[in-house]
């Protein structure tokens, strides 16, 4: 089945490199799980024991958008078994550097000259680089040192063959594999096409960056690197450079003058804010893009992956947690119901109210009224899940994955560190922010739009209503008597209603 991708005729080369690969890695056993193609493999190993290891060494092979796609598939503990999650969470993107002359066209397009003619000083030698970008310092005419994030030539058509390609795969999948139909992978491509295509076009990291900067604003122990808008483009980033130690050990930051008990609380109450409060978080906060500073303060780099919590979903997780420290069964058992019909794929069969019930009670019994050790927590969630055939929401899971990434980068520098606790502690941060005039504004526009249109409307439905009353029989309504009450009702209802939309629209002018 896999040979009808050969319809994408332009990217033909490209799906015979992929099958290249695939079949030096011996994953012909894969694509037969997936309905793809007949298993076995004469060029490769097809023992499933091995079989995440290979598929793992093939990703990094293909490039950067299979190695975002398994960077995704990380994040579903609900769907993949933990060998798969554990293999899959050591992905990363492997390219050499190249000469910087190599990227010097497409630099001096982006500048509108050369870097040497446009910084006081510019340093050709690579600082580092990755399968999308390479790194090269600089310094500006007052003397601030910058980077410059340099997207590699010709990276773009690659990648959107490969989503091309990925996107007819994943369709063959969900029709030809009622096992695979549960990780609905039209559902995964459209996530992972949004993803790269994001981090393809670096003007959108630099507004994540900036966002994340006005989020911050208030915060001193906090640095989000200022991007140069004047140099800036979809192709080169040009931002501050910030110097720090990455938090991996604590004797490193003591040597350092830093404290790790200091950078651990910071950082927990950095990424609850992000996550509860301002709704906008880092989605990969590993030691890469975390620097620790003098004074106890840290900086955030590389805003690629930045995940977006609604509202309802930031109650939805604060109910999830106060479920567990509650012991309250019957409240999680409806916040998991509520998760999995939200991520119901077509075609896949409900899981039963009860069967979720069970699934609540188990995760009380091993979690509930204690300490919250979130990396056991999820350990135990997720696969849960899995066994009693629940998906979960994808922004959910990303949520999931950055805590618990979060708890491994801060329990490595400060081991008795406890992220229930600085939940606790951002209890009153998050009553805070939704008592703030900024949390309602958005609702006291909508109301104010809404009474608005009320107030126009209502004196048209009342009159509507009244003539449809004078026209019924006196006797069978007593709409003779109802109809001058319903006049006067309508001038009051009206004249309240822009009462109403005036003190709202005063109060969000005033503010």
């Amino acid at each position: 089945m896999i040979k009808t991708l050969l319809v994408a005729a332009r990217d033909r080369n490209r799906l015979g490199e992929i099958l290249q690969i695939a079949s030096r890695f011996g994953l012909g056993l894969l694509l037969a799980q997936l309905g793809l193609e007949r298993g076995g493999d004469a060029d490769g190993d097809d023992d499933p024991r091995s079989l995440p290891l290979r598929t793992r060494l093939a990703m990094e092979e293909l490039g950067p958008t299979f190695v975002k796609l398994g960077q995704i598939l990380a994040t579903r503990g609900d769907l993949l078994p933990s060998e798969w999650i554990a293999e899959l969470e050591q992905l990363h993107s492997r390219a050499p550097t190249l000469p910087f002359e190599q990227l010097r066209p497409a630099v001096e397009e982006a500048l509108g000259g050369a870097p040497e003619e446009i910084f006081a000083h510019f340093d050709p030698e690579p600082l580092a680089a990755a399968s999308m970008a390479q790194i090269h310092r600089a310094r500006l005419a007052d003397g601030q040192e910058v980077i410059l994030k340099i997207r590699r030539p010709d990276i773009r058509p690659r990648m959107e063959a490969d989503l091309r390609l990925i996107a007819q795969g994943a369709a063959l999948v969900e029709a030809a594999s009622t096992a695979a139909r549960r990780f609905a992978p039209v559902a995964l491509m459209r996530q992972l096409g949004d993803a790269v295509l994001g981090e393809l076009d670096f003007t959108m990291e630099g507004r994540n960056a900036d966002a994340m900067r006005e989020d911050f604003a208030g915060e001193p122990r906090v640095e989000i690197p200022r991007i140069h808008w004047d140099w800036s483009s979809e192709t080169l980033l040009v931002m501050d450079y910030v110097e720090g130690l990455p938090p991996r050990d604590a004797e490193t930051l003591r040597a350092g003058g830093i404290d790790p008990e200091a950078i651990a609380g910071l950082g927990a109450d950095l990424v609850l804010d992000m996550v509860l409060v301002h709704g906008r978080f880092h989605g990969d906060p590993h030691p890469g893009n975390l620097l620790c500073l003098p004074g106890n303060r840290l900086a955030l780099l590389d805003f690629g992956m930045i995940g977006h919590v609604s509202p309802r979903r930031r109650e939805e997780f604060m109910a999830f947690v106060q479920s567990l420290a509650m012991g309250d069964p019957a409240q999680l058992t409806d916040i998991l119901a509520v998760w999995a019909e939200q991520s119901a794929g077509q075609g896949v069969e409900a899981v039963p109210r009860p069967q979720i019930a069970l699934a609540a009670d188990r995760l009380i019994a091993r979690h509930g009224r204690g300490r919250l050790v979130l990396r056991a927590l999820v350990g135990d969630f997720l696969p849960l899940m899995r066994e009693v055939g629940l998906t979960m929401p994808p922004d959910l899971l990303l949520i999931f994955k950055t805590l618990v990434t979060l708890d491994g980068v801060l329990t490595a520098i400060c081991p008795d560190f406890d992220l229930s606790g600085a939940m606790e502690r951002s209890s009153l941060r998050i009553v805070r922010a939704r008592l703030s005039p900024e949390h309602w504004r958005p609702t006291l526009m909508a109301l104010a739009w809404e009474l608005g249109r009320l107030g126009e409307d209502a004196p048209r439905l009342l009159r509507a209503a009244i003539r449809r009353l004078e026209a019924e029989p006196v006797e069978s309504t007593g709409a003779a008597q109802l109809a001058p009450a319903l006049r006067e009702g309508a001038r009051w209802i009206a004249g309240g209603v822009i009462i109403a939309a005036a003190m709202v629209a005063g109060a969000l002018i005033w503010h």
